[in-house]
This record gives C-alpha cells, sequence and structure tokens, in this order.
C-alpha cells in the first residue's frame, strides 16, 4: 500500500512509519521539522520505498504534490502542546483545523479517500461519565487544542458525507514510549536533572490519567484499519487503569534512586485547559480484537529510560 504520514518525524508519526516499512508498504513522510526530529527516520531512510517530503499543512500546492499516487493519510501533523495555547491560541486554530481542511482539500484532488486522524480524549473537555465513551455529551470545550481537534473531527465527518471518504478518528490518551519528546515524564526528567534534589509539580499531584505504550496505540490504529468497515469510524483508545501524577513521579524518582522535596503549584488542574481526570472507554476498539499489552508504570520507565539514552532528545529542535 501506498502511505503518506503528515507529522512523519513526529514522535506518533516516524514510529508509524517504520511499523508501515516493516509490514512492505511504501511511505511518504510529510513533515516541515517544527517539532519533528530528522533523527527519528535515520532507519526509514534506509529503504527505498520511504520517501521525504519536507513541507507544512498549510502548503496546499505542497500537500497535493505529495499525495499524487497515494491510497492511504495518516493525518498526524499538529500542534499537540496544550499548555501553550493560550498564549498561542492562533497555532491550534491554524495547525489542527486548518492543516485538516487541507489535507483533506488535498486528498479530494488527488482522489485519495482513506484519512486515519489522531484526535484526542480532550475533546470531552471535563466530562461526567467515566470511562467515557465516544457517545458521551459533548461538555463545554476546556483547551484551544481540544476545540480545533473537534473541528478537524467535524471536517473529516462532513467529507466522509459528502465526498464518499472513510474516515477513522482516534481519540487518544497522552501516549508514552520511545521517542517521546513533550509530556510529564520529558518535563519531570528535563527538571530532576536540573535539579535532583527539588521539584515543582503543577496542580496538586492528584490529577488522575490514563496512559498508553505508543506501540499499543498503532496496534489499534492497524487493526481499526482492517476491520472497521463503517464509511466513518471514530474510536476511542486508552488502557482501562489510571495513575495520578504523583504516583507517575513516584515511580520516575525511584528509578532514579532520587528524593526530591515536592512543591505542588496547587489547584485541581494543571495548566487552563488540563483535566483532572481522563479516562477513556476503549471497548469499540477492543471489539475488534484490539488490546494494550503495556501497563502504565512499565511504559513511564521505558519513556525514561529512552530519555536518559538519548539526551539529546531533551532539547527542542
Amino acid at each position: 500500500m501506498r502511505v503518506l504520514v503528515t507529522g512523519g518525524a513526529g514522535f506518533l508519526g516516524s514510529s508509524l512509519v517504520d511499523r508501515l516499512l516493516a509490514r512492505g508498504d511504501s511511505v511518504t513522510a510529510y513533515d516541515d521539522f517544527s517539532t519533528g526530529r530528522r533523527e527519528f527516520l535515520r532507519e526509514a531512510q534506509q529503504s527505498d520505498r520511504f520517501r521525504l517530503v519536507e513541507g507544512d499543512v498549510l502548503d496546499l500546492p505542497r500537500l497535493q504534490q505529495a499525495l499524487a499516487g497515494q491510497e492511504l493519510v495518516f493525518h498526524f501533523a499538529a500542534h499537540a502542546d496544550v499548555r501553550s495555547g493560550t498564549q498561542h491560541p492562533r497555532r491550534d486554530l491554524e495547525q489542527n483545523t486548518l492543516g485538516t481542511f487541507n489535507v483533506l482539500e488535498a486528498m479530494r484532488g488527488a482522489g485519495v479517500r482513506r484519512l486515519a486522524f489522531t484526535s484526542t480524549g480532550s475533546v470531552y473537555g471535563e466530562p461526567e461519565q467515566f470511562p467515557t465513551p465516544e457517545d458521551a455529551p459533548f461538555p463545554v470545550q476546556t483547551s484551544l487544542y481540544g476545540a480545533s481537534k473537534l473541528a478537524g473531527e467535524g471536517l473529516i465527518a462532513a467529507y466522509v458525507a459528502g465526498f464518499g471518504f472513510q474516515g477513522f478518528i482516534f481519540r487518544l490518551v497522552s501516549c508514552l514510549g520511545e521517542r517521546y519528546t513533550h509530556g510529564h515524564v520529558f518535563d519531570f526528567y528535563k527538571k530532576l536533572r536540573a535539579d535532583p534534589a527539588a521539584i515543582e509539580v503543577l496542580g496538586d499531584g492528584r490529577q488522575r490519567k490514563s496512559y498508553l505504550y505508543v506501540q499499543d496505540c498503532l496496534d489499534a490504529m492497524l487493526i481499526a484499519l482492517e476491520r472497521a468497515r463503517a464509511p466513518l469510524n471514530v474510536l476511542n483508545l486508552g488502557r482501562e487503569d489510571y495513575c495520578t501524577v504523583d504516583d507517575s513521579l513516584g515511580w520516575i524518582c525511584e528509578h532514579l534512586k532520587l528524593s526530591p522535596q515536592r512543591r505542588y503549584a496547587g489547584g485541581t488542574r494543571g495548566w487552563i485547559g488540563d483535566s483532572p481526570f481522563i479516562l477513556l472507554d476503549a471497548s469499540r476498539a477492543r471489539a475488534l480484537g484490539w488490546a494494550p499489552r503495556m501497563g502504565i508504570r512499565d511504559a513511564v520507565i521505558r519513556t525514561l529510560d529512552y530519555l536518559r539514552a538519548n539526551a539529546w532528545a531533551l532539547e527542542r529542535p
């Protein structure tokens, strides 16, 4: 199969590129390298079935060129830093909503009709139902990131109805694992490297989060694309359990053999748009035959070990 991956040099995107190449697909990675890392594509570039196109999803002509001859698009390119949304609100709109529109338009022009899109559990805001199913009532949006992703979902649904696309929308919890370059493990480890004796924790440390190992996440996506037949498929991806922020910090400190003094910023949220409890009902994905294999603690430690072995990944590109 001929596949285009937007955000193909990122954490999830580059991991998917390697998976697709390993199964025999021809893969084009499309990335502007604003957050993606060329190092993540080093192995892929050894394959004659791999092509790299450097470009922005806001560049419609460039996208159209990259899409020529493709059969499937994984649209992973996004501005994914929820915390910076209020400082750079236009970035979420441009990269997540307008970028998704451009991908859809480029696909329509190129005659490509299958799209897999990474959305987020943040579209549920702060729900009242846990685990939260895909058909839960949508509350008021609490982050610009979630709002921009929800707008992208709406565009995809409209293109499915209007132009005969098949769409896969994956609402993810936060993923962990190799090539992880932002998030709580990244932040805690970087802080502890700078000061092993003390650490600031955003919020009160009691925020409850469900995390998913990156390869388990990709397993779910590939299974869904193989087995789900509906024109529009909306699937939560997450585990059935969760941990607190304090739990995760404790595992990190234990693994590093550190006992820092914890200073809490206070409040039930770490930042504007931070949901105090995230737990998604992934029974639709499980009904397709998928089940995550790695637990949250092991995924945290796997991520930490990756960052320890790859100190360059701690620096922003």
